[in-house]
């Protein structure tokens, strides 16, 4: 009886260092970070930011069983600003960088689930490569084309918003430029997409709590910007209390690691 009990304890001390299901329920707005959805390829020193098609899959099956609604960054404005009501349980699906197999793969599972996403597209790099890797410590992968960029957003199923011109560390970015990185991008993708860009990214999460960075995002007028802060972010949300948190969701999660970030914000220490 008393190994039984001894071996339940370790298991639960196991469980505990490794899963927050003991975490209350955390209530607000879920905002899940992705990058790259597909297999890794050889080489690959950032693997746990490819998401393979199946776990993708079995993700976004899970959202539609739950219920959860997925919002476009306007869906959201305008339910924030009383013309549309807010879901029961909403969900932001939130894609950094734009590359390619987010219109290979991704696309057609979140609409085969009745999801919708948000791209932060890397202005410059689109019908490119993802060109601020080095390619000798992490391969150079195709992004978007214009025309699949087109595509997505006619469907309506995604929205498109701004991760700057370069995919600079904006802590390391002269001001003037960090100004341009953001204002630029901004006017470009409008320009170019004939639609207001609501949402931004912080390149690497960098410069989101640095005042002088943030002021200059709220200034070039996104509504939202976006940290890779883990957690869940009040609703409604304040910006003065910061930017947006995210869920990073990573390559080797769970379903169980799925469901824990869902519903406290977190699944790992």
């Amino acid at each position: 009886m008393l190994e039984t009990v001894a071996g339940g304890a370790a298991i639960a001390g196991m469980l505990s260092a490794r899963w927050n299901w003991w975490r209350p329920q955390a209530q607000g707005l879920p905002t899940l970070m992705y990058h790259k959805i597909g297999e890794p390829p050889p080489g690959s020193q950032l693997a746990k930011l490819w998401v393979s098609a199946a776990d993708f899959s079995r993700q976004m099956g899970y959202l539609k069983r739950h219920g959860y609604t997925a919002m476009l960054f306007a869906e959201l404005r305008d339910a924030e600003c009383g013309r549309r009501d807010m879901p029961a349980h909403p969900v932001l699906i939130t894609f950094d960088d734009g590359y390619a197999n987010n219109a290979e793969v991704a696309f057609p599972i979140m609409r085969e689930f009745g999801m919708k996403g948000n791209i932060f597209l890397v202005y410059e790099t689109v019908d490119r490569h993802n060109s601020w890797h080095d390619p000798a410590g992490e391969p150079w992968v195709r992004m978007l084309t214009w025309a699949s960029v087109d595509e997505m957003q006619r469907s309506g199923i995604v929205e498109f918003g701004s991760h700057t011109m370069r995919h600079p560390d904006l802590t390391r970015t002269p001001l003037d430029l960090v100004r341009w990185e953001l204002f630029e991008s901004k006017k470009r993708l409008e320009d170019k997409l004939g639609r207001e860009m609501i949402g931004f990214a912080y390149p690497y999460g960098a410069g989101a709590f640095m005042p002088e960075v943030r002021r200059l995002a709220r200034e070039a007028g996104y509504r939202y910007d976006f940290s890779i802060k883990q957690g869940i972010s009040p609703w409604p949300w304040d910006p003065a209390a910061g930017p947006l948190k995210r869920i990073l969701i990573r390559g080797d999660d769970y379903l169980l690691d799925f469901h824990l970030n869902l519903t406290r914000g977190k699944a790992r220490f």
